[in-house]
């Protein structure tokens, strides 16, 4: 999903520093659900699918169509791929790799979206050699963001406390630290234990370089509101302690993704949103 293709030589260009590649990225792409009352922009109904694209090539495709001078120029908002958090993330996950920079995308829930609520939400975590550990970047929050929601905490270097990823978020659930009914998309009323597990399989994946649609279903994510057995609670656990610390357990984190289809992303995904089956690599 993050390789660019045949845009690989555009990101040649590009800064090599995470701040400057960051405001490149929102200078490419803008929130779908926001872009009226934040940006002034009302999306035409025929770009409304743009959230659904999922590799990068296809991204930049899109973004050349609308404007082909270099990545590096901030587009007029109305000339932006229409996007949600996983675009963003995922375009700076592609500049940092072809940078040689190790990053990844993480999949979880912001605190600093709809408090005291923890959102569905994606970020892009990258290593940081000089201080050899793992940052999370949000590179969906420019200055727009920061203001309308009042943000204060440096985005470049999210808390740990302020985005969970789907592992910190069900462990506290589990354990009783966490009320599960305050994750998921607080507005569309999905939410709970059932949506946290869903997070985890995404997150899995995109551990193993498939990053996915935060809408898309397969495996062994739970039904909507499905309460969750004894069963299901312990293959659950499993993931979570997996993919709380991925380089503690990396080689059993792909192993499991290569041999257990309840966690593989298939050939075919079915968008939630959309409410149809698609080719995963669509």
């Amino acid at each position: 999903m993050s390789s660019a293709g045949r845009y690989t030589r555009t990101f040649d260009a590009l800064p090599d520093e995470i701040p400057a590649l960051t405001r490149v990225v929102q200078g490419l792409a803008v929130y779908d659900v926001v872009a009226p009352t934040f940006y002034g922009l009302t999306i035409p109904a025929e770009r409304q699918n743009e959230i659904h694209l999922r590799p990068i090539e296809k991204l930049l495709e899109r973004v050349h169509a609308m404007d082909d001078r270099p990545l590096s120029i901030a587009r007029p908002v109305d000339k932006r791929l229409v996007s949600r958090c996983r675009h963003f993330a995922l375009l700076l996950l592609g500049m940092l790799r072809a940078k040689q920079i190790p990053a990844r995308a993480r999949c979880g829930f912001g605190s600093y979206f709809n408090p005291p609520y923890f959102e569905d939400h994606w970020v892009c975590e990258h290593w940081s050699a000089a201080e050899a550990r793992w940052i999370l970047v949000d590179p969906q929050i420019d200055e727009v963001w920061r203001t309308q929601l009042r943000i204060d905490h440096d985005v470049l270097n999210v808390p740990r406390d302020r985005f969970l990823v789907a592992a910190d978020a069900w462990t506290r659930c589990r354990a009783g630290d966490a009320d599960p009914a305050r994750f998921g998309i607080q507005f569309g009323g999905l939410r709970g234990l059932w949506f946290v597990a869903g997070n985890l399989i995404r997150d899995l994946a995109a551990l193993n370089k498939v990053e996915m649609l935060p809408w898309d279903v397969w495996g062994a994510q739970p039904r909507s509101n499905e309460p969750l057995d004894d069963e299901q609670l312990a293959f659950f656990d499993g993931l979570a302690e997996l993919t709380r610390e991925p380089e503690v357990a990396f080689d059993d984190l792909r192993e499991v993704y290569a041999s257990d289809e309840r966690v593989r992303v298939p050939q075919t995904v079915f968008n939630a949103i959309a409410n149809r089956p698609e080719p995963s690599e669509a």
